[in-house]
């Protein structure tokens, strides 16, 4: 398998400047992967991602990518495919919203929920049908430690990565046994431009951590990775605190 060992050759991002999912691709271009697609909309951003990994060796595509514009995933992300063999998916996309607004904009609160649910499962979904259909590869879902127990303070964020990291699970069940691994990573609050400005909370990581575990749990053929690896008791703890109790906690 090209895939074998955690060591793809071959990487598509789905949200090609997240900085999670670059890190990732950073990481694994020094190891074996020769070859990126970066999806995500047409910027500045995206155009600056790319020409960041090329100079590091690695022979970089960019391709529009849309969450909310489902319609066009199939299309879109089924034409990588036809290019050669991948590897490794990543699916790096998502938002965090504003929970104060969202709580009194349910519009905005809808499009939280449909890019980080909806855009996931629709993409996930084509790119796991495309591995199956070569045969080979991972997919590997950011999900987030908000989606174990919804929090006052995030839980429209919480509940929609509740969502995703539900129906990754459901997938990796779907996949298993075809040849495609599905590895669901659960970080904890990661120290990025999404969460610039706001309180760092408890065992906070950065981007580059989390790329070290993914890599990791791919060698190990890992199906949930939690990053740091100590959130797995703290949230084990946590999803068993009466509410009344949980409520009153300063989380």
């Amino acid at each position: 398998m090209k895939d074998a060992f955690g060591a793809p050759q071959s990487l598509l991002v789905l949200g090609g400047t997240s900085e999670i999912g670059l890190a990732t691709a950073r990481r694994l271009i020094a190891r074996r992967t020769r070859t990126v697609w970066l999806a995500g909309r047409p910027s500045p951003a995206l155009t600056a991602a790319a020409d960041s990994l090329r100079a590091l060796g690695a022979a970089v595509h960019t391709v529009p990518f849309d969450a909310l514009d489902t319609e066009s995933h199939e299309e879109r992300l089924g034409k990588i495919f036809t290019e050669g063999d991948i590897d490794l998916v990543l699916l790096a996309f998502g938002v965090l919203g504003d929970q104060v607004r969202d709580e009194s904009d349910p519009g905005a609160a809808v499009r939280v929920a449909q890019t980080n649910y909806t855009g996931a499962v629709s993409a996930g979904l084509v790119c796991a049908q495309a591995l199956q259909a070569q045969g080979h590869g991972s997919l590997v879902v950011l999900s987030s430690v908000a989606g174990e127990r919804a929090r006052r303070a995030n839980f429209i964020y919480g509940s929609s990565k509740a969502g995703l990291d539900a129906f990754a699970q459901g997938l990796g069940d779907a996949m298993h046994g075809t040849g495609v691994h599905v590895m669901v990573v659960r970080p904890g609050f990661v120290r990025t431009r999404m969460t610039e400005g706001l309180a760092e909370a408890p065992l906070a990581t950065t981007p580059e951590a989390v790329a070290t575990a993914i890599e990791l749990g791919l060698r190990r053929r890992s199906e949930t990775v939690w990053v740091p690896g100590a959130l797995r008791m703290v949230m084990s703890a946590l999803r068993h605190v009466p509410r009344p109790v949980f409520r009153r906690l300063p989380v």
